[in-house]
């Protein structure tokens, strides 16, 4: 049994942090009710679709969910959100506290209709600072964060991470904490409120390396940490291609240099111990910048193989749907959805059962808009002349 199995979670969410986070809840067998407004998640039209509002980026945010449109702005609506609420386990949006208070669904409000609710709150900063009033994407996290201007020390210009790396790492503190709550939920039988927002959760994930010497109270050194913070480390051309090399350990380094011909390195007092290498790290990744082009990839994964130094090949995202390691441990599935075809899902990266476990995901496809209103509503004791007239009235919405 899927360890969420039996939770319900409510989904008041957009973009890219809330869904990405209750969507891993899904992968951990919740049921996710994911309440839109009537024009849809705004996702539905980012990425490549095949169809209206079934967009990539929805796709793959949204699997194993299930939709229900409504118009919060609506008496009606938020009443039938209401007394969804009432058979929650979990309330998940990631709109400004002030937002949601208005709307009638913060905490104090949801929290007096079902006592055990578990309520995550998750936005761009906390909501007793500053900055709370104020609207947050993931770029401009990244660079409040301090993410872009790392990327500046390198190579004089701030830049983003190619990827929405803020709300994604949000999105997993927001599991990590609502898991957290269920767990001290099952001791004491009640609820709780929780706060995760993005600013905070960044600085959290980027402090772990990069607050260096400002770890004392008086710094002892600058910030950031070295290794990472020069143009030399990336992949390294070969003759023929391009490879990642990443020795670290003492045993490792001195396999390295004896494989690349390069024995006097072994004996530069630059490189003597691991806190010379760390001072001196630049200069030695301008020697296996140096060293690479003299063989071709193959060669030097062959020799890399044979004396265990590690090595990666630099894949495309093209070359990962081939991947001869994800294929062997049976990561990507082929999953037919009832609007648009044969989609190519990963695998949840817990595996359930070890490494030998089943890897096949279980949940379900992304929902078309409003695919599961009436059922919803009916479940939450609406007859159908009633849904009808919710439709009539607009306030809810129906595939």
């Amino acid at each position: 049994m899927k360890p969420l199995a039996g939770i319900r979670v409510v989904e008041v969410g957009a973009v890219v942090l809330a869904p990405y986070a209750a969507a891993l809840m899904a992968d951990m067998g919740a049921t996710v009710v994911k309440v839109e407004p009537l024009g849809g998640d705004s996702t539905r039209s980012l990425g490549h679709a095949e169809h209206p509002g079934m967009a990539s980026l929805f796709l793959n945010c949204n699997r194993g969910k299930q939709s229900v449109a409504l118009d919060l702005r609506q008496p009606a609506a938020l009443q039938a959100l209401h007394r969804l609420v009432g058979t929650a386990d979990v309330f998940l949006h990631n709109m400004r506290a002030d937002s949601a208070e208005r709307l009638g669904i913060g905490y104090q409000a949801l929290q007096s209709l079902n006592p055990r609710l578990v309520y995550c709150a998750t936005y761009g900063y906390g909501a007793a600072g500053r900055g709370a009033q104020r609207p947050a994407y993931d770029d401009i996290i990244q660079a409040g964060c301090g993410v872009a201007a790392l990327k500046g020390r390198i190579d004089g210009t701030p830049g983003y991470a190619p990827t929405i790396i803020a709300d994604k790492t949000t999105a997993l503190f927001v599991v990590v904490g609502v898991m957290g709550a269920l767990m001290e939920r099952s001791r004491t039988g009640q609820g709780r409120q929780l706060e995760v927002p993005m600013l905070e959760t960044m600085t959290h994930f980027l402090a772990v390396e990069h607050l260096n010497g400002l770890t004392w109270q008086q710094p002892k050194a600058p910030s950031g940490y070295t290794r990472l913070l020069n143009s030399y480390r990336r992949p390294h051309r070969t003759s023929d291609g391009w490879l990642a090399v990443m020795p670290h350990s003492e045993s490792q380094w001195r396999k390295f240099f004896t494989v690349v011909g390069r024995p006097d390195v072994l004996v530069d007092p630059r490189f003597g111990t691991a806190a010379d290498r760390s001072r001196n790290i630049e200069a030695l990744y301008v020697i296996v910048s140096e060293v690479l082009p003299t063989r071709s990839t193959a060669e030097w994964e062959d020799l890399f193989t044979r004396n265990d130094v590690p090595f990666g090949h630099v894949n495309t995202l093209d070359d990962l749907v081939s991947d001869g390691h994800l294929q062997d441990v049976g990561f990507w599935h082929a999953a037919e959805h009832p609007t648009e075809g044969t989609l190519r899902v990963p695998s949840f990266p817990v595996r359930d059962g070890g490494p030998r476990g089943d890897a096949t995901p279980e949940t379900g496809p992304a929902p078309a808009l409003g695919q599961h209103t009436a059922q919803v509503l009916a479940e939450l004791g609406y007859g159908s002349e009633d849904i009808a007239g919710l439709v009539r009235q607009q306030a809810v919405g129906i595939a």
